[in-house]
């Protein structure tokens, strides 16, 4: 059998395809991302004295476009009045920016509450998962404004908010930096991957 492909396709068109189905094999694997990030009034800016906290994760699917963030707060000062991401600021970790996802908050998010959890898978090709204002200033597609976000939480310059009765502009929030993940020896073919 490996003769007869061998004469098929010959010794150099063969390795070409091994490595095309390797590779696609390593990018399909590496098309997910995990960032995480503790929300506190500290973190707001300005700062914000809040006994409020939590936690959030977002994990990113660059093939299949998409973005889950799952939240977790409490104690808040305030009632919840919206959440969202913002990007990008001009440094990692510092500043303000413009809303980049759903407005006026995420669909379901838990509102009039001092604590709760959510969880949400957003497409990140449909306009919806976005402020429209965030889709025109980057380039007026979604796919522009996708690579963008997921740019802007790579390099540290996006966060959570939560907004709250008591801090229209933002009660607790936080950067989105990349979680740990060690490096691993994968399934796909034995290949080490190193994850950002």
């Amino acid at each position: 059998m490996n003769m007869l492909v061998t004469r098929l396709f010959g010794p150099r068109r063969l390795l070409a395809v091994v490595a095309a189905i390797a590779i696609g094999s390593i990018s399909a694997h590496a098309a997910q991302f995990q960032y995480v990030t503790n929300l506190s009034g500290a973190n707001e800016s300005p700062p914000v004295v809040s006994l409020g906290a939590g936690t959030a994760t977002v994990d990113i699917d660059n093939v299949a476009h998409t973005m889950r963030l799952q939240v977790a707060f409490y104690n808040l000062t305030g009632n919840t009045t919206a959440s969202h991401i913002h990007a990008a600021t001009a440094v990692a970790g510092a500043g303000t920016a413009g809303v980049a996802t759903t407005t006026p908050t995420f669909a379901g998010f838990p509102l009039g509450v001092k604590s709760g959890t959510y969880d949400i898978t957003l497409n990140m090709t449909l306009s919806s998962s976005y402020n429209p204002s965030y889709v025109t200033a980057h380039g007026g597609t979604t796919a522009q404004a996708e690579a963008d976000l997921f740019q802007a939480i790579a390099d540290g310059k996006a966060y959570l908010n939560i907004h709250t009765s008591t801090s229209a502009g933002g009660e607790i929030r936080g950067f989105w930096v990349p979680a740990s993940t060690p490096t691993t020896e994968t399934t796909w073919g034995r290949i080490k991957a190193i994850y950002r």
